[in-house]
Formats: C-alpha cells, sequence, structure tokens
C-alpha cells in the first residue's frame, strides 16, 4: 500500500458525512464524477469496500466506519493545527517598536518597557537603540511606534512628534567600594579632585550636573565621558570612576553593579519622556508604560 492520499481521505470523508456523492460534490464544489473517480482510488488502494447502497444514499460498510473515526480525528488535529498557526500569525503582525536613545538608563527603559510584555494582548517588542535624531527619522517613517528619551522632542527638526513626560528623578552619585573608602569628608565636599565619570554630550542632564559642580567649588578630575548609560556604570563598576545615575533606581544601581551611593544630587533633576506621533496616548502598549512610570518607576524618587 502507498501512502496515504489525503485528497481522497477528504472526499470520503465528506461523501460520509452527506450520504452521497452529489451532496458531497455540491459542498465541495466540484463535479459527481471526479468525486467519484476519487473513491474509487482511494477503495483500490485500502483494499476494502467503503460504502454500500441503501436506497439513493451510501452507507459505509464496517472498515468504511473505522477508517471515519480516524478521518474525523485527523481532521480535527488539522483544524487545531490551523487554529495555532493562527494565533501564531496574529501575534507575530502585533509589533510595538521602541526606540531609547543612549542616554537612557537601560534599567529605567526595561522597567518602563516591562508593562509591554505584559498586556491582555501582548505585543512583540522590538527595541532599537541609538541617537535621538535618527531614532526620530524612525518615529517619522513610522518604523518606530515610541521613542524614550532624556529630553523632549527638538523644536528644530522636521518631524511631527509629541512629547508626553514620564517621569523625573534626581540624581546619585555612585562609586564602587574600592574607590568610595579613599574618599574623605562629607558630600558633596568628598566629590573634590575624585576621579569621576562625566556624562557625554548628548546626554541632557550634563550641563546642569557640570554647573551643579562647579556651584560647589568642586574641582573636576574627569578620567572619562559617556554618551551610553550602561557602558558608564561598566567603568564605574569596575573602579574607573564616580558616576551619576537616576536615585528612582539607586538600590537597582548598587544591586546590579556592586556599587555604593556616596550622596544624592537633588538639584540635578533628569527628565525622561516619551515620544510619539499620537498627541493623546492611546496605543495600549504606551499607555500602560506611562502609567507604569508615574505609579512604579518615578512613584518614589523624590522620597
Amino acid at each position: 500500500m502507498n501512502s496515504l492520499n489525503y485528497k481522497h481521505l477528504k472526499y470520503f470523508w465528506m461523501v460520509a458525512k452527506t450520504g452521497s456523492i452529489a451532496r458531497a460534490a455540491h459542498q465541495l464544489h466540484i463535479t459527481p464524477h471526479t468525486i467519484s473517480g476519487q473513491l474509487s482510488e482511494f477503495k483500490d488502494a485500502l483494499g476494502v469496500e467503503l460504502f454500500r447502497r441503501a436506497g439513493r444514499n451510501l452507507e459505509l460498510t464496517d472498515a468504511g466506519r473505522r477508517i471515519l473515526s480516524y478521518a474525523e480525528e485527523i481532521f480535527v488535529i488539522g483544524d487545531e493545527l490551523l487554529e495555532v498557526l493562527r494565533d501564531q500569525t496574529a501575534k507575530r503582525t502585533l509589533s510595538f517598536r521602541v526606540g531609547i536613545a543612549d542616554s537612557v538608563s537601560k534599567s529605567v527603559a526595561y522597567r518602563l518597557v516591562e508593562p509591554a510584555l505584559t498586556l491582555k494582548d501582548p505585543a512583540r517588542l522590538i527595541c532599537r537603540e541609538g541617537c535621538l535624531t535618527p531614532l526620530l527619522a524612525d518615529l517619522a517613517i513610522h518604523r518606530l511606534d515610541m521613542i524614550i528619551a532624556d529630553r523632549p522632542m527638538p523644536s528644530n527638526l522636521n518631524v511631527r512628534g509629541y512629547s508626553h513626560l514620564l517621569g523625573q528623578s534626581g540624581l546619585t552619585v555612585f562609586g564602587a567600594p574600592a574607590l568610595t573608602t579613599r574618599l574623605t569628608g562629607p558630600f558633596p565636599a568628598c566629590l573634590d579632585n575624585a576621579p569621576f565619570l562625566l556624562p557625554g554630550e548628548e546626554v541632557a542632564i550634563r550641563p546642569k550636573l557640570v554647573q551643579w559642580l562647579e556651584s560647589k567649588s568642586l574641582r573636576l578630575h574627569v578620567v572619562g565621558e559617556f554618551d551610553d548609560s550602561a557602558l558608564v556604570k561598566s567603568f564605574g563598576q569596575a573602579g574607573a570612576g564616580l558616576f551619576v545615575a537616576p536615585t528612582a533606581i539607586a538600590p537597582h544601581v548598587c544591586e546590579q553593579y556592586k556599587v555604593e551611593a556616596v550622596g544624592r544630587i537633588d538639584a540635578v533633576v533628569e527628565h525622561l519622556y516619551a515620544i510619539t506621533t499620537e498627541r493623546r496616548l492611546t496605543h495600549p502598549a504606551v499607555v500602560a508604560i506611562s502609567k507604569a512610570a508615574r505609579q512604579n518607576v518615578f512613584a518614589t524618587a523624590k522620597d
């Protein structure tokens, strides 16, 4: 016997369900002659009689009934397979594309975006990281649904977008234990001439941080400048210098990078924005992110 011909099985199943070749042909939109020929081939391939005449109708033989029970299971499983594939296809098309500016803390970005993965209808998250200007270009041509940035939409760019404040936080100075044990005096005097990892020119808080340090008559010993927030933390973890990060995630920074908090700079505030093409937030994922920012991420930033 050759392998099972599923077209033959389908025609057999339809004739068995309808009771006649004519009705099966009508359901399948083919000619009765075609079904009759296919049934004959199926019978010859199996080597058993499938139907017997009962007036104008056909009824199943004992062998036909056994084959029908298998056919039912096969087609139920086939329908389940198609349903699973349809669900997976639908989920693949529901993507949520987020751009994250280099200067944004990756720990904050994760805590902000994570609610998008727990929606009732979860989206496939696609994250892009880079400088703000190229990200805005992608937003303009709808390659991104949202951008998380540490500054609002620049007014000098010909891009339609709206800035939505997600939250704000003061800064905390951190350092590796081997470095912080060498600091002397109270904060912030202990920062004077200490090795410091300064945010790069692309980071929005840099001018205000430098101004604050100068206002305290603190001499800067700048070891390096970093646009990427994750990179500066890695250098800080290695003991290359002190660095700042949002107070809102201070416990997380200490735990993940094995560093210590030296002191808080409440006068320098970092703001985070969601930049979208929507004047009013309606995308479920963006709404969830905005809600999480207010209730969780920045809720205790001023404590």
